[in-house]
């Protein structure tokens, strides 16, 4: 028969299981965002955020996402920017107080249940493009073309206003403010 748990071995274990479903850890390690060694790196960080448990006193849930946010970060090159920060701190904070007031038996339950969902299946990345997306990244190259552009500090011309050495520019109009859009147009002297 397995000899009981410490509270601090059992929180080891609440940890593991909390960073094992979190789907950005997921993906991270799944597509190697933290180099050939990912899988070590997470399992790393389980220690790491147990270590800093133990070694602060009454950390609040900002600091906990602090911690996970730079580990995310300098492990995984990951911004963490899908929400789910403050759910995974407040997680593991729980945990930990159960832990400390002694309320194992609830702390392996709630273990139990997140090895279920760990046991349906992990988070995947995947890229799905949209005609609604497809327009956007045209328009944002198209952006991007203007702002080399702009850049570069020369003024292009189209192909449909190209002129031949002999032909002059007719006069453009004074300026009158800004244009409907709120822009005001300013034009280089020739």
């Amino acid at each position: 028969m397995d000899a009981p748990l410490t509270a601090r071995e059992l929180f080891t274990e609440a940890v593991r299981a909390v960073l094992e479903t979190w789907p950005v850890l997921q993906i991270a390690v799944d597509n190697g965002f933290g180099g050939v060694h990912s899988q070590q790196k997470a399992n790393w960080m389980v220690d790491a955020v147990q270590q800093y448990f133990r070694e602060n006193n009454n950390l609040e849930q900002y600091e906990v996402e602090d911690f996970l946010a730079d580990l995310m970060n300098n492990e995984f090159d990951t911004v963490v920017d899908d929400g789910s920060l403050p759910q995974v701190a407040l997680q593991v904070s729980q945990f930990f107080k159960q832990c400390e007031q002694g309320n194992w038996s609830e702390v392996e339950g709630q273990i139990a249940k997140l090895s279920q969902k760990k046991a349906t299946g992990r988070a995947k990345a995947t890229s799905v493009q949209t005609p609604a997306n497809e327009e956007e990244e045209e328009e944002s190259e198209e952006e991007e073309e203007g702002a080399e552009a702009m850049d570069c500090g020369e003024a292009t011309e189209t192909k449909s206003s190209a002129k031949l050495p002999n032909e002059q520019d007719p006069p453009s109009p004074p300026s009158a403010g800004p244009d409907e859009d709120g822009w005001t147009v300013v034009r280089r002297k020739k």
